[in-house]
């Protein structure tokens, strides 16, 4: 027999032992329920003022955001005239006889519905731009945070979460900048587009709307410019190729990068093909199918299209973004400017190896201040970058003229005698090109052979305030109202398009003229909008008597001075000028006929190879002023005053400075015949070798 034992859980519970019962209390319940009734209210009011503070702080950031990033937000116009909203108007241009130049502005087509285009067509641009259109409201929270890891994992921006629906508000009403407040709206005007638009009618306004590069909105604008069809005809491959553009539509466009476009269709019909929106064997046709541009897409607007640029700006400024289509009338002459582009392309081919410099620009006035010639460039293919009127480059010694202008109105005359020497300025010890100094030296004779030292002694007798002044009078306006002394060597930067506006004030006897590009706007239909008027009454800025003294030393600055290649037969006055390590070369003059500025160097500033304003730079302006005058009779500047005769007695240290100058000249040949090197020009302001 086998002993068993319980386990322990198998033993009986012991019985608690009686014992006296505990008494009710029912104040200690009454007090345990006030206690537990103050922990909750304490907990319900720690809650309360919890959800108030995050109330009153939402509502705060909210206010915030809406007075800083939204209260500007543009408002939505009617559902209809959402179609035409920022429409730019498209225009004619015409030279100044009236022949037509370009065709240029936006081209829409006409509006489709999305009924209308064959399924691939709004497909390709799902599969381009937002595959789960259908599936997400205006904002695509999901596609956001999807975003925010794949750019956080690159280190980098690599994907973007831009709904559709955000793409058309942004491209409609604001600007691509990349910055807080322009996301912030971009997703309200989304919100609001879903609020008042079907997603079909949003699909459609994309469609009529988006930019495709060319001058093109809407896919059946795109559609005509490209292939020379209509939106409903598109195939598959086109289809696919169009919605490859709205990424990045000046810089893929297919006039220009045809092969960066076709790379991206090619990842467009692969999006397709994974949605199920097409079938394998369509992907590889649409691949094998690489379409054919239109001539259209590959009009080429030549010479004209710095001018273009810059005339349809100044266009929509007047008529208005919303400007039904226009007839611009130019002031460009056809001859001149053909042959302002021939010679600066020809002239820079030829120079390229000798010079060291790549771009050139060219602008030429009449008398009224009409720009008939504009030349931003080598090639507006190769850059559209106007090189006249968009690049602030230093002037070097073309700016002087206003420094000898400003002391002529002091009274300053041409004999007046200045010395050129050593002269140093605080750290700043300006030399001349090629070192050396030439001694006591008449007024006119230092600007004929643009001495540095004798400008920035001009420059300090009148001071930057009355440069400051004189130049806005000019018409420049990029200086400040008192710049400093190293504006006498031409420091401070210009366009090209300023410096020869401000030379017609020497040409026109002291009279400003503003330049102007746009003779006359209409609308298609002969509506007239805008025409040109000259100033009623002469704007003098500057008295005929000083803009004789100073035409006449300029003149002299041709015929006898640094600016000789650019000598032919006509009255003709200008300056040369090369800025600091002859980064720029300039030469800007005028005749009685125009007034004409050349710019040579590079777009990186490189220095070129010694090449100063008297030599590219005014061979290429004689060269242009030759044809501009090929069938215009001669004749002089007529306003032109006697110089003034000086009253005073010669200065009785002119024989002594006559001396010294000898003693200079001297000094220099015993350099010279000892073979000792010019100094290099110092670092700091520009000294100017011409």
């Amino acid at each position: 027999m086998t002993d068993w034992t319980p386990a322990p859980e198998d033993k009986p519970p012991l019985e608690a032992p009686e014992g006296p019962e505990t008494p009710f209390r029912a104040d200690l319940k009454q007090a345990a329920a006030r206690k537990r009734s103050r922990v909750w209210a304490w907990i319900l009011g720690v809650l309360a003022a919890t959800l108030l503070l995050g109330l009153i702080t939402a509502g705060a950031g909210a206010y915030y955001v809406w007075n800083t990033y939204l209260k500007d937000t543009p408002q939505l116009p009617s559902r209809q005239a959402l179609f035409a909203v920022n429409r730019a108007p498209g225009i004619r241009f015409e030279d100044r006889y009236g022949q037509v130049i370009a065709s240029r502005g936006p081209r829409y087509g006409r509006r489709i519905t999305v009924g209308e285009l064959p399924p691939h067509v709004p497909r390709a641009f799902l599969a381009a731009e937002d595959r789960r259109f259908y599936q997400h409201g205006p904002i695509d929270v999901p596609g956001i945070a999807r975003a925010a890891w794949v750019n956080w994992r690159a280190g980098r921006t690599v994907q973007g979460a831009s709904t559709l629906t955000q793409q058309l508000a942004k491209g409609l009403f604001l600007t691509p900048d990349r910055v807080v407040k322009r996301k912030l709206q971009e997703m309200l005007l989304a919100w609001r587009l879903e609020q008042v638009l079907s997603k079909d009618e949003i699909l459609e306004l994309y469609l009529n709307r988006i930019y495709f590069g060319a001058g093109t909105y809407g896919i059946d604008g795109a559609a005509q410019t490209y292939f020379d069809k209509p939106a409903s005809q598109l195939t598959l491959s086109e289809a696919a190729l169009l919605a490859s553009l709205p990424k990045a539509p000046s810089r893929l466009a297919l006039n220009k990068d045809m092969q960066r476009a076709l790379a991206r269709s090619r990842l467009i019909l692969a999006n397709m093909r994974k949605e199920g929106w097409i079938t394998a064997q369509q992907e590889r046709l649409a691949l094998e199918d690489t379409p054919q541009l239109s001539g259209l897409a590959l009009q080429d607007e030549g010479d004209y299209g710095w001018v273009l640029d810059y005339a349809t700006a100044e266009a929509v400024k007047v008529a208005g973004q919303n400007a039904p289509d226009l007839v611009v009338r130019l002031t460009i002459d056809p001859v001149l400017q053909r042959e302002g582009a021939e010679a600066v392309r020809q002239t820079m081919t030829t120079e390229a190896q000798r010079s060291g410099a790549s771009q050139a620009a060219l602008l030429s006035l009449g008398t009224d201040g009409a720009i008939r010639a504009m030349v931003g460039g080598t090639g507006y293919g190769e850059s559209p970058f106007n090189r006249a009127v968009q690049a602030r480059r230093q002037p070097g010694s073309s700016f002087k003229p206003f420094i000898y202008a400003a002391a002529v109105e002091r009274g300053v005359l041409p004999t007046d005698i200045r010395v050129d020497e050593p002269i140093k300025i605080g750290d700043w010890a300006p030399e001349n090109y090629g070192g050396g100094y030439a001694g006591p030296m008449t007024v006119e004779q230092a600007l004929i052979t643009s001495t540095n030292t004798v400008a920035v002694k001009l420059g300090q007798e009148v001071g930057g305030a009355a440069i400051g002044d004189l130049v806005r009078r000019f018409g420049i306006t990029t200086l400040p109202p008192a710049p400093d002394l190293s504006v006498a060597l031409g420091s401070y930067e210009v366009t090209l398009l300023q410096l020869t506006s401000g030379f017609q004030v020497f040409q026109q006897g002291g009279v400003r003229v503003e330049p102007y590009l746009i003779e006359s706007i209409s609308t298609q239909g002969g509506h007239p909008l805008y025409a040109h008027q000259p100033p009623v009454g002469e704007r003098r800025v500057y008295d005929i008597g000083n803009a004789s003294i100073m035409v006449r030393m300029m003149q002299k600055v041709i015929t006898d001075g640094t600016g000789k290649r650019a000598a032919f037969d006509r009255p003709a006055a200008g300056k040369t000028g090369t800025s600091q390590n002859w980064r720029d070369a300039w030469f800007v003059g005028f005749t009685p006929d125009y007034v004409t500025g050349v710019w040579v160097g590079n777009d990186d500033e490189k220095p070129m190879n010694r090449i100063v304003g008297g030599d590219i730079p005014a061979t290429l302006w004689r060269r242009f002023m030759v044809t501009a005058h090929q069938t215009l009779a001669i004749r002089d500047f007529d306003w032109l005053l006697p110089d003034p005769v000086v009253e005073t007695q010669p200065d009785p240290r002119n024989g002594y400075y006559e001396t010294l100058a000898a003693e200079f000249a001297r000094a220099a040949a015993e350099l010279e015949d000892a073979g000792a090197p010019p100094p290099e020009p110092e670092p700091g302001p520009p000294t100017t070798p011409d």
